[in-house]
């Protein structure tokens, strides 16, 4: 067993996938087609893993399942994780601990929905996004390219964001406000995924998870 100590990470999550917007794993349907390949960008804004400083660092996933993943539905599930290589050795153990699901909390949910993981490397991670939520990027050394423009149309007010609460499947947990956006790059060639779905869906979500639970 892992000795887990207390953790807090607060920041920043957006995806881009190949559901058309919406995407529906959001409201806890199936994806589009059955199928969904995304790419899944945090930046912690500010965090620590007991007296370990996880400000600033960055994580991405890229992964693929088929059917409805909040119904325990989902098959063929498999994610791979880049992690920042800016992360010292300490750094790099807590993010592993956290994102593997071995700290508890939200991610330790997350990590039961999928029945693989292809592995985890360290890479430069450029991830960008506007304090007024207008668009967001992210870029993993040529292997991963996903950006958005917040998604308006006809009828929304300029500068207004398309938003969603209470969403009955939040990719971060519950309590959190999705703000949709339609993907411009969502390029991957990672961990034997690859796929090119520009035009498709995206969304901004805040995080803020702890742990590790209480017993």
């Amino acid at each position: 067993m892992v000795e887990v100590s207390s953790w807090r990470l607060v920041g920043d999550w957006f995806d881009v996938c190949r559901c058309r917007v919406p995407c529906g794993c959001t409201f806890a349907q199936a994806p589009d087609e059955g199928e969904c390949n995304g790419i899944l960008a945090w930046h912690v804004r500010e965090g620590n893993y007991g007296d370990v400083s996880l400000d600033g660092m960055n994580v991405v996933g890229v992964g693929s399942f088929q059917g409805n993943i909040w119904a325990g539905e989902a098959v063929n599930s498999a994610m791979g994780f880049f992690m920042d290589e800016r992360a010292d050795e300490r750094q790099r153990e807590a993010l592993q601990t956290i994102f593997s699901g071995q700290a508890g909390g939200w991610p330790a949910g997350l990590a039961e929905l999928f029945d693989e993981v292809r592995g985890i490397e360290f890479a430069p991670i450029q991830f960008e996004i506007a304090d007024d939520l207008a668009h967001w990027r992210v870029e993993v050394d040529g292997r991963v390219r996903g950006s958005a423009e917040a998604l308006t149309g006809p009828t929304t007010p300029e500068g207004a964001r398309v938003q969603v609460h209470n969403a009955p499947g939040a990719e971060v947990g519950p309590g959190q406000v999705a703000t949709w956006g339609t993907a411009i790059e969502d390029e991957v060639e990672a961990f034997g995924f690859k796929w090119s779905w520009p035009g498709r869906s995206s969304k901004h979500f805040p995080f803020d998870w702890s742990g590790p639970d209480e017993s």
